[in-house]
Order: structure tokens, then sequence, then C-alpha cells
């Protein structure tokens, strides 16, 4: 690795530890409930303290290897365990310069081995079922991880990699919910019990109950089918959490790969949704906090209440990546000679704010530098350079490649489904103007470069009418001209609309493109938005108003990224929660050339009042 890697980011803070590092990171001390239970509790109360991640997704250093950079983002995050390690040392110094006070656990709520080229090189290129340690596992059992819930990314590479995973790992890895196909029974841990020193009184006994997503049913289908299949978060809590309690726990904390609120990509292709943390709290009795994965989301703190019980439950969230850590704080009381929980807080910290531990880092520096190296290879050629310098303007074989490869993906999916026989079509826009995959070796960081975001590939049917609409909508991203130029760039793209008063960004502007026969159009931007869309064809033919097709689309725009009509709602037929990116790389490894001749067509471009306009950059 070069002197820019993360030997270098670690000297870019100063080191702190202890109080001063959780300062830094946010922490704000809560007093410790006062109020006691008249009668029959000590009125003593003992503080245990929860840790938690989540949604780590391979990242272990401050690193962005596809930019081959330290991380960084408009809000200037930092990611990775190595950070996370500096905080947890933080929080436990803390507690322990408390002699009375129990040690803290810290748990993680999945989708741990998938994400960045650190993890897909140590699935892919050397899996770890030849013997390697996962970085990930190495990682976590140096930090010293109490138990981790399963994501559903974690089928991503089948089940003997998880498998391996999991065997490499110091604690466990939980799921109640994941079950045997035949019997139902679960094939992972669904709880573990966690016996927790108190000075001078019983210890506090802490169940752990790991819960993972039923959307992994539709997502690594083609991995779990007739072998897992996996029950409703709300229903199987029902069972297993009273188990828990049964089997001794005094506390019950859920690390949950679901986020917060009632919602699925899914619609209605389960019977069971994919958020549904908050509805598992309010409606399972006898769990007191819960960790809560899959969104992504910042929520330093949610208090619901059990209308079973009456009881308040807590939950947190701590973004991803390493980016946040929660921090649980459970105040419990003596009551008739049993710990009961009478008090319940959680915050984040912010990993920004301090050093990667020296130790994480040097532990696997090694599988770094081979990641870096990998990422920075040859993995094929290409037969001509492909810019995406001019791709907001006119059709390029940049975007066609991406369009290529997204909608090969899903059409090869639909083999022996009702929508085997129709047209398929997929949408891309122009990320990034400055991404180019050169003439002759390509590496991956080429290839990534067209696609800057970390989206996973959705399939949709739509009408020939939606398409229309579809398209009308993303015109509006051009402005209003009259002739026909030649016009600089910035008279003619990123037009403000009443959601963009600064301009429409290139990432809300979509083409559309056919895979084995082209989708064809012109945009004439004389006329108003909603009337620019001209002489659609389908294989040369009119698209006709109730026409199908599948569209190849990404998750952000089919979960409503940006308010383009109708994909949101559309019928889903492909959902396999994979990288659009890594399909890219994966395309360009198999293949080993990139050939534009291939894939590439002029199949729109832009007119005024029908004659063709010319736009230079």
């Amino acid at each position: 690795m070069t002197d820019s890697g993360e030997r270098t980011t670690m000297t870019r803070r100063t080191v702190i530890g202890g109080a001063a590092a959780l300062a830094a990171a946010g922490f704000q001390a809560v007093p410790a409930y006062a109020g006691g239970t008249s009668g029959h509790g000590s009125g003593k109360t003992v503080r245990l303290t929860v840790m938690g991640t989540t949604d780590l997704h391979g990242n272990v250093f401050n690193w962005d290897y596809f930019k081959n950079t330290e991380y960084d983002d408009s809000a200037h995050n930092d990611i990775g365990l190595a950070k996370i390690s500096t905080l947890v040392s933080a929080v436990r110094d803390r507690i322990a310069a408390d002699r009375h006070t129990p040690r803290p656990l810290l748990l993680d709520a999945g989708d741990t081995i998938q994400g960045t080229p650190l993890a897909y090189y140590f699935a892919k290129i050397e899996p770890i079922t030849g013997g390697h340690t996962h970085p990930m596992a190495a990682a976590m059992n140096r930090i010293g991880y109490d138990a981790a819930a399963l994501g559903n990314h974690e089928f991503n590479y089948g089940l003997d990699i998880l498998r391996k995973f999991q065997r490499q790992l110091r604690f466990p890895l939980l799921g109640a919910n994941a079950q045997d196909w035949t019997t139902g029974l679960p094939v992972f841990p669904p709880y573990t019990l966690k016996r927790v020193h108190v000075p001078g009184e019983k210890p506090i006994t802490v169940g752990v109950l790991g819960l993972t997503n039923p959307g992994i049913a539709i997502w690594d289908k083609a991995n779990v089918e007739n072998k897992l299949k996996f029950g409703g978060i709300v229903e199987l809590a029902k069972i297993w959490a009273p188990r828990v309690r049964q089997a001794g726990a005094d506390v019950v904390v859920a690390a949950v790969h679901s986020g917060m609120d009632l919602s699925s990509s899914y619609g209605d292709a389960l019977p069971y949704p994919e958020n549904a943390s908050v509805l598992m709290a309010e409606t399972v009795p006898g769990i007191d906090a819960v960790l809560v994965g899959h969104a992504h989301l910042e929520i330093p703190e949610r208090l619901v209440t059990n209308k079973t019980t009456g009881e308040q439950v807590v939950l947190s969230e701590p973004l991803k990546w390493g980016m946040r850590l929660s921090l649980f704080d459970l105040d419990l009381e003596k009551v008739r000679g049993q710990w009961k929980v009478v008090g319940r807080h959680s915050q984040v910290l912010n990993a920004n704010s301090v050093a990667a531990d020296p130790g994480v880092v040097a532990l696997l520096q090694k599988d770094h530098d081979k990641v870096v190296e990998y990422v920075n290879s040859k993995i094929g050629t290409c037969t001509e350079a492909m810019s995406a310098a001019t791709a907001p303007w006119e059709d390029t074989a940049a975007l066609d490649f991406v369009n290529f490869v997204q909608a090969d993906a899903v059409s090869k999916t639909l083999a022996g489904t009702p929508q085997a026989s129709l047209p398929v079509l997929a949408i891309a826009a122009p990320f990034n103007r400055a991404a180019a995959i050169p003439a002759g070796d390509v590496s991956v960081r080429d290839v990534a470069g067209l696609y800057v975001f970390d989206n996973t590939l959705l399939g949709v049917t739509m009408t020939g009418a939606q398409i229309k609409d579809y398209l009308e909508f993303s015109a509006q991203y051009f402005k209003q001209v009259t002739g026909t130029g030649p016009f600089p760039s910035d008279q003619v793209t990123n037009a403000p609309t009443s959601t963009a008063p600064n301009g429409t960004p290139d990432y809300n502007y979509d083409i559309l493109g056919g895979l084995t026969k082209p989708l064809t159009y012109t945009i004439d931007i004389a006329k108003p938005v909603g009337a620019r869309i001209a002489d659609l064809a389908y294989d040369g033919t009119a698209v006709a108003a109730d026409q199908q097709f599948v569209v190849a689309v990404n998750n952000y725009r089919q979960s409503g990224g940006g308010n383009f009509p109708h994909v949101k709602t559309a019928p889903v037929v492909y959902n396999r929660q994979v990288e659009i990116r890594q399909l890219m790389i994966d395309y360009v490894t198999t293949t080993g050339t990139v050939d534009p001749q291939t894939f590439h067509t002029t199949d729109w471009s832009l007119t005024s009042n029908g004659a063709p306009i010319t736009v230079t950059s």
C-alpha cells in the first residue's frame, strides 16, 4: 500500500482516549434512574451498558477502495471497525474506572461480510473456505464482540462462506427466524445468555435475541431455496422472547436486522414485513432494548411502549459502515430478589472524532494491502475508450455499458417466469462525468468509477405508457431552448425545478435502453416539460400504451429516489440485493474483454422542433 493509505490516516487526528475520546464522539452522561420501586425494590440501581454496531458491510479501515484514498463524504463521516474499536475501548475504560459498574456488552445487528472489495476479495478471489480468516471475523474477535445477528447480506456468497465465517467467530451468530426448510427449526442459535458480574450483588443475566430479515427468501433465493426459510420477525420474537426469559434472562436485548418503521420493498410478495423493529417492540412482551439494523439510518434513541405490558422499550440504530456506535444504558434494580430494568436510554457516538485502533490496523494491514493491489490490478481489457463526459446530453457507450450489464443480469433470471417473453430494458444515469474506462488494460477501479453509488439491482414491469411518462419526467433535466445551437452544455442541462431550485443533479436524469433490441426516442427540448419525448419505438415499432416491459432499475429509483413516476409501485420481478457496481466488475472479470461494439448504439438524441441539436462541453 502507498504512503497515502491507512497508516497515514491514523495520524490525521490526535490520538485521544478515555473521557476525552467519548466527549469528542458526542457522549452525553445521563443520570442514573432515581425513581425506585416503592415497596418492592431495593432503591439502588445498577447501570448496564450495551454497545452496538450494524451494517458494517466489510469495513475495517477508513478507506475508499474505489477512489484509492481515505474515506470521506459530505458529512465527513469516518468508517470501519478500526475506529469503532477505539470508541469501544473508551467506553470500557470509562466503565472500568467505576468498580461498582458491570462490564459492558458489545453486539452487532448484521450485514457484516459484504459491501467492500475487502469483503468481496475474501469471498470470491481468495475465499475463506480455503483457510484464511475473514478480516471481519479477525477484527470483531479482537475487539471482543459478545454476539451478532445475521443480516440479509450474510447470505450473498452462499451458505459455505457464511458457515465458515460463523465458525471463525469467537461469539455466537444469531438468527431465530433463519429456519430449516423442512422442520422449521432454527439453523443458527436463536439467542445467547451472557452472565454479567455485578460487584457485591448477584450477576445480571442478559439474553441476546437475534432476528434477521425475511426478505432473504427473495433476495437470496438462489442460495437458500429448499434449504432455509425465514419466518416473520414479530412472529418469531413472540416465540423466542418468552423462552429467553424462561432460560433465566433478567434483561432481553434484541439485535434485529430490520428497520424501525413498517415498510417492505418487496410489497406483498412475502407475508412478513421487511422493516418491523418498532412493531416488534410494541407487540412482543419482554424485550427491553432493540439494536436496529438494515435501514442505514442514524436514530440515536426511540422509546416505544409495549401494548401488553405498558413497559417502555428503547431502540437505537447506529447508521452504517462503522460510522456510529450505539450506546444503551439500562438501569436495573432488584425487585423481589430479581433484576428488573427500571430506566433506559440510548445515544450514538461518532467515529469520526477518534483515530483508528493501531492493533486492529496492524492485524489486518496485509489483508488491506492485498485488496488495494487487487482493486488497482488489471481484470480485463477494453477495445476502445469509453468516457462519461458527454453522457448527460448524448448517447454514450459508457452508459450503454451500465444498462447492458443491468438488463443482462435481470434477463437471465426470467427464464421459466411469466415475464420470460417480455422485452427487457434498463435505466441508467450519468453519475460521474469524470468516469472513463480506458482502451487497453482495465482495473476494478476503472469500472467502479462508472457507478459511484452502492445501489442494488431490481427488475420491475412497466407499460409503454408508463415508460413514456418516465422519460417525460426525466427530460425535465433539460432547459428549454430555441434553435439548434451549438450550445454550451450548461445552457442545456441541469434545469432548475420546483424540487431542485439550484438545478437538477445529473444522477436524477435517466436514460433508457433495450437489451436485445433498441428502445429509441428523441427529446425535443424546444418543447415544454411534459411534451418532449417523440418517436418512442421498440425495435423500430412505435411503443403501444399497453405494451409490457421488464425494466432493470436501481434500488434508489425503485424506492422513490428522485420521485420518478410509476417505478415505485411497479410489480417487482427481480430483487436479489446484488450491487450493480459488482455486477459490472464481475462482467469484466468473467469475459476478460469489454467491446463497446457489442452493446453501444445511438438510440436517443436531443432535438429542437425535430432538428438535431449541437451541444459542446
